[in-house]
This record gives C-alpha cells, sequence and structure tokens, in this order.
C-alpha cells in the first residue's frame, strides 16, 4: 500500500504542500475551518500520524455520536508547562468542533493521595476522561476503575512492565534519541550522559532507555556518574557541580533540565557547544531564545490534539476494542548547542 504523504493530501484538497504541512504540525496561522478541513482529509487518506486510529475505530470526523463532556483531568498543582497548555488548548478546540464540552478539573495532592476526585468532578455526568500529567499509578489505576472511556497523554513510567488498562498517547521518543545519540557519536563525542527523571514518566523513560540502547548498540561507555536522575534545576546545577569531570556531551529529557544544564556549565567555566554539546526535548520557547540556541525535539501539538480526539472518541463508540498505545511524530530541530 502506498504511503500517504502531504502531497498527497494537499493534491486531493487543491492546496499547497506547505498549506497542509502547516495543519499537520500546528504552525504558522490558518483558519480553523481549513485546519479542520485538512485533519479530516489527513485521517481519511490513512496519513501516518492518523491511520492506525482511524483504522482501528471505524469513526469518521465527519460522523461525530452522542456529544457531552469530556473531563481533562490535569494531575499537576503548578502551572502547566508550555506544551502541555498548549496541546490542551488544542484538544479544547478539537472536541468542541465535533460538538463535546472540555472541562479542565485538577487533581489536587490531597486527591492524588486520598485517590478521590476533584471537587465537582461528577462522573454521571461525563462521557470520557482525558488525563495529563498525571504520574501517580495508584491514582491513575482508581481513574481507570470508574468504568469510563480514559485516555493518558503521557503517563507512569511503565518501567516495571506494567501498562494502565487505558489508551495511550505518547510523542515519538525512541527514534529521535537515537537519532540523538547517533549524530553526537559521529562527531567524535562517545562520553555521553543523560539527564532527567526517568521513574517521573513514561516518556522520559522511553527517552532514557533510547539513549541507553543506542549507547550500547554503538558500542560506547555508559558512565553511571553521567547519568542524573532529576528534573530539580538546583539538583542539575549541584550534580554538575559536584562532578570531578564532565562528558562531551548531554541528552536532557526535558529543554528545562537542558536550559539549566547551559546555565550552570556556564558557571563551571564550560562553554557550549566548544566544551561539550547539549541537546534537550520539547521546543519550549526558552530553547529558541537562549544563547546558544538549543538544539531540541519539536513536539507537533495539533497532530497530538487530533489523535486524542480520534483515540477518545472511538473508545466512547467501541468500548470493547483493544487498549491502544500510540506514538505521534517528533521532529529533532538541529541548533547551536549541539554544534550546528
Amino acid at each position: 500500500m502506498k504511503r500517504v504523504t502531504v502531497q498527497d493530501i494537499a493534491d486531493a484538497l487543491g492546496l499547497s504542500r506547505n498549506t497542509v504541512s502547516k495543519a499537520i504540525n500546528n504552525s504558522g496561522c490558518l483558519a480553523e475551518a481549513t485546519r479542520e478541513k485538512i485533519l479530516q482529509k489527513a485521517v481519511e487518506m490513512g496519513y501516518k500520524q492518523f491511520s492506525y486510529i482511524n483504522r482501528q475505530s471505524g469513526f469518521s470526523a465527519k460522523d461525530p455520536r452522542e456529544r457531552g463532556e469530556i473531563a481533562l483531568l490535569i494531575g499537576s498543582e503548578a502551572p502547566l508547562p508550555c506544551f502541555s497548555s498548549e496541546l490542551t488548548g488544542e484538544m479544547k478546540k478539537a472536541f468542541l468542533r465535533r460538538g463535546y464540552t472540555l472541562v479542565p478539573y485538577q487533581a489536587s495532592r490531597e486527591n492524588v493521595l486520598q485517590r478521590t476526585l476533584p471537587r465537582a468532578f461528577d462522573p454521571a455526568e461525563v462521557r470520557g476522561i482525558v488525563c495529563v500529567d498525571l504520574f501517580d499509578r495508584a491514582y491513575d489505576e482508581m481513574i481507570c476503575s470508574l468504568g469510563l472511556p480514559v485516555l493518558f497523554v503521557d503517563g507512569p513510567s511503565n518501567c516495571g512492565g506494567i501498562s494502565l488498562p487505558a489508551d495511550q498517547l505518547y510523542m515519538e521518543s525512541t527514534a529521535v534519541v537515537t537519532r540523538l545519540v547517533s549524530e553526537l557519536l559521529a562527531r567524535g563525542r562517545r562520553r555521553i550522559g543523560f539527564i532527567g527523571d526517568y521513574d517521573r514518566c513514561q516518556s522520559q523513560y522511553e527517552r532514557y532507555a533510547a539513549f541507553l540502547c543506542a549507547m550500547l548498540m554503538a558500542g560506547a561507555p555508559v558512565e553511571k556518574r553521567f547519568c542524573l536522575k532529576t528534573d530539580d534545576p538546583e539538583e542539575i546545577g549541584a550534580a554538575l557541580s559536584a562532578l570531578p569531570d564532565q562528558p562531551e556531551g548531554w541528552i536532557c529529557a526535558g529543554d528545562p533540565a537542558a536550559v539549566e544544564a547551559v546555565r550552570a556549565l556556564g558557571r563551571l567555566g564550560k562553554g557550549v557547544p566548544e566544551d561539550l554539546m547539549i541537546c534537550g526535548f520539547g521546543d519550549a520557547p526558552e530553547a529558541r531564545a537562549m544563547k546558544p540556541a538549543l538544539t531540541t525535539v519539536h513536539i507537533h501539538t495539533g497532530a497530538m490534539a487530533a489523535s486524542a480526539v480520534q483515540l477518545l472518541l472511538s473508545r466512547i463508540n467501541e468500548p470493547d476494542l483493544d487498549y491502544r498505545v500510540v506514538h505521534t511524530e517528533t521532529e529533532l530541530i538541529r541548533r547551536d548547542s549541539a554544534g550546528n
């Protein structure tokens, strides 16, 4: 079967390839009607971001079923990170176009510890649940036991080999981190470290696992002291300062960790990228604004939002589907921090 390309979608709609690319990658300015038309056509044609979901669910964006409230259950007491904020905004618009209202609920620390639902959350009024930044496994299992369709956008680490009984949506991490490691190795940087709390969530665990696997397959040494299991800025700075020497490159599970690493290394008199290279993940605004600009991985929030809607609505329409784990494509952005 021929792989559907962006150009195929553009030809089918009589639009430019650039316009279709903007809609799929959620970049640039497009009318909402145009963006929706393009995403619908991508689903119909089986474009790589959406073909699996469309094939399994039989759900058509042009044929919405019963509408109602979709609960957005947020598991962070702090303001949402940039990526999560953009994603929830895109999901809200995407659900609304299908007649559903996305209603946010904050799961407080007390809710998580006591395994209770947020105040005003009434399961009887909810058609489905989207969980974002909710990484406590016991709490997530309680949510799954409510008997409602549930989608986790990221989720608790599956390092123990136990997956949640729900649909799960992630950004692709394995291939892109493997590419980052390969490119650093190709530039002669064999001593590479990793910064990130890989027990915190599945996406960071996948990045760490990809880092280890890529290093192992290349025959490059993985030095334990260069694997910093933390996301906390103060801990990152202290850990880097305590090292007797530095690797030739750091791969960070998120942009905030990478930004803090650049700052901490600057205080130690280390230059980036001349002394060592640094890569992040997420393409946050500060990654573009900092000096040197950060090599990172862009997450297509528009594509993730479209996938989230398709996954949850197909689960609502067909509750007996096998649980699905879907990864949406990411894009490596090469900038100065890795010697570009």
